[in-house]
């Protein structure tokens, strides 16, 4: 109820009070005037007291109201002067109109500022009009500067402290990380048990006192494997050394047949431990199969490499081999039907070792499929030869009939690559449920989601080596058509340019298998036979090659190009004197911009593709760029190899 209700009603009640005292004494008087005379006296006294009372009780509530009033106005403008945030009013040309005493000892000027600009006094404070929230660094401390442009109203607080305190909170956080020994096991077969722990104590040394000069954590669990647990704070500080350690160990172990090189998984930024956990093992993972001798760095959702100057290392136990062939088998007989697919614009090593698998499968008494969507110039010979037998030509699909045929036991063997992305035809990809990969490419960030079976070794020579092992190990009674042997032959004979690059012993047992099941290498010949208009342009894309950091070349195609002779461009400028590197750009025949590059070993060129959004090896790789020219292509490329030489990567 409202206030003045309960005032009428209390002043009613007094006068009905009185007009019944007085009736009260008015009767007295008939029955006893004397009594009647002292009650009305009595009456007249206690209405003046109760009157003056009244007064005396509203004149000091008058006085205490004005003087909470006045305190509180009082108090409040005593904390609008005092309050520890700067207030600032400012006209339409923004300039000072008002501004608190805070504010005033913020900028610690003995002069007023009153009508000076605003970036006069802060020159680093920039907002957008409406309601905004910056942050300004000023003096060594840092401020919110909250702004209402509409009131022209500025506020400062000071947050010094608290950013202190997130910085101090930030550099805490956890870091897991697991070293590896990539090649500790291939190094100790030539060394005798001296010398076999003399080298091992020198790099595990090596790798404790780096440790312990960075105060981390680090904890031997394996012969081969470290342990290691620090901060954000040295995890930044390992990003910028680039992890020299892995540097230290392969120039120590230089001297020997194959140096010790290292792999780093590190985990950082999860928010929780098992999963901070996980991240560290995914990225070792990773790190390995890059081929190792490097670090890969799982930030959130941020995924860095360092390192990779050397070539993955050859394995020479044949274990892996066994045991993935054997895995293979048996994922075969589950299924009703695999289906075969390698990447985009497949190459003789994709299409080869596909017709290897589809042998594999085969040999198991299973269904399978080679999904090819068209033929191109790397691989139009072999396609030739295909058809020329029609009982092989039938294992040849669409993409389109491919999608018809999946079913929940259907298996998808990806050759050649990792990446759904590049693949001939993705949705398959996403379709299959059950996925194999078999790749000798450096992995990178994008991978199918939970394959089945993983075989990806970055030391092969070529993605048909791998496989030609792999059915070495499905027995020995089998036979394989000429034209199947060959196309495996052909497929290594290609990736290692005749045998001349990334060529180790079970590369060539690989090929002495292949001959013996009945490959023809003078059919390997004529399928890698040359046209003369391809070798009339490529000449001329030589012809028109730039020499960029005395070492480097890079050929701009004006023409567009066949994928096939932009790579044959790249190795026939590998080939020049005094070249450690090549590049060679061109806009293929379907519109995309591509790169081919290649590397005598002393220039990592998969890093450079990788920047680029390619892959590949350390000195065979290749990107394709869409949207874009072949100038900016340029552009791009000689910008990375800039900053990669900036960063001391770019080794000459």
């Amino acid at each position: 109820m409202p206030k003045n209700f309960f005032d009428r009603w209390h002043g009613l009640y007094t006068l009905l009070n009185i007009v019944f005292s007085t009736l009260l004494v008015i009767a007295l008087f008939f029955f006893q005037w004397v009594l009647g005379a002292l009650a009305l006296f009595v009456l007249a006294a206690l209405i003046y007291f109760t009157y003056k009372d009244e007064r005396i009780f509203d004149k000091e509530l008058n006085q205490y109201i004005s003087t909470i009033s006045y305190r509180v106005k009082k108090a409040g403008n005593g904390a609008f002067q005092h309050l520890p945030v700067g207030i600032l009013l400012y006209d339409e040309e923004k300039k000072i109109e008002w501004y608190n005493p805070y504010l005033h000892s913020i900028t610690k000027s003995e002069d007023t500022l009153i009508g000076l600009e605003i970036t006069d006094i802060f020159p680093g404070l920039a907002w957008k009009d409406g309601v905004d929230t910056v942050e300004l660094e000023h003096d060594k401390k840092v401020y919110e500067v909250k702004i209402y442009s509409d009131e022209r109203l500025l506020y400062l607080q000071d947050i010094t402290k608290y950013k202190q305190l997130l910085k101090l909170y930030n550099n805490n956080k956890p870091v897991f990380g697991i070293i590896h020994l990539d090649n500790l096991d291939e190094v100790a077969l030539g060394l005798n048990e001296l010398d076999r722990s003399l080298l091992i104590t020198n790099v595990t040394g090596a790798i404790n006192d780096w440790a312990a000069g960075l105060q981390i954590y680090l904890k031997r669990y394996t012969a081969d494997k470290f342990f290691m647990i620090t901060d954000q704070a040295v995890l930044e500080q390992l990003e910028k050394t680039r992890f020299d350690i892995l540097d230290v160990v392969r120039e120590m172990t230089a001297e020997n047949k194959i140096p010790i090189t290292l792999s780093i998984g590190i985990g950082a930024g999860a928010n929780s431990l098992p999963e901070l956990g996980e991240m560290t093992q995914s990225s070792l993972d990773i790190a390995l199969g890059r081929g190792g001798d490097q670090a890969a760095v799982k930030a959130g959702d941020r995924l860095t490499f360092y390192g990779g100057k050397s070539n993955a290392v050859e394995k020479r136990t044949r274990v892996r081999a066994r045991v993935i062939s054997h895995a293979l088998r048996d994922l075969i007989k589950e299924s009703d039907h695999v289906l075969i697919m390698g990447h985009k614009t497949p190459d003789m090593d994709a299409i080869g070792a596909s017709m290897g698998v589809l042998k594999t499968v085969q040999i198991n008494n299973k269904v399978g499929y080679i999904v090819l969507d068209e033929s191109n110039p790397s691989i139009e010979r072999l396609i030739k030869e295909v058809q020329k037998n029609e009982e092989l030509l039938k294992y040849f699909i669409t993409p389109d009939k491919a999608l018809n045929l999946i079913t929940p036991k259907t298996i998808l063997v990806m050759i050649d690559t990792h990446k759904p992305s590049l693949t001939i035809a993705p949705n398959l990809v996403d379709e299959v449920e059950r996925v194999v990969i078999i790749d000798h490419h450096r992995r990178g960030e994008e991978i199918v989601a939970d394959p089945v079976l993983v075989y990806i070794e970055p030391y092969a020579s070529s993605t048909s080596e791998l496989v030609t092992e792999l059915l070495q190990y499905q027995g020995d009674q089998f036979n394989m058509e000429a034209i199947e042997a060959t196309a495996l032959l052909a497929g290594m004979v290609v990736d290692t340019k005749g045998f001349a690059f990334r060529t180790g012993s079970r590369t060539f047992d690989a090929a002495a298998f292949l001959r013996r099941k009945g490959a023809d290498p003078g059919l390997v010949q004529k399928l890698l036979k040359e046209d003369m208009d391809q070798f009339i342009q490529r000449a001329e894309l030589v012809k028109k090659a730039r020499i960029m950091f005395d070492h480097i070349a890079i050929a701009v195609a004006e023409e567009k190009l066949g994928q096939l002779l932009i790579a044959q461009a790249a190795d026939t400028l590998l080939n020049m004197s005094g070249i450690f590197a090549s590049f060679v750009i061109s806009v293929r025949t379907d519109g995309v911009v591509a790169i081919s590059a290649r590397s005598l070993g002393q220039i990592n060129v998969q890093v450079i593709m990788e920047k680029l959004g390619g892959g590949g090896h350390l000195t065979n790789a290749a990107a394709q760029i869409q949207n874009s020219t072949v100038e900016e292509v340029e552009a791009r490329l000689v910008e990375v190899l800039q900053e990669i030489r900036e960063e001391g990567g770019l080794i000459i």
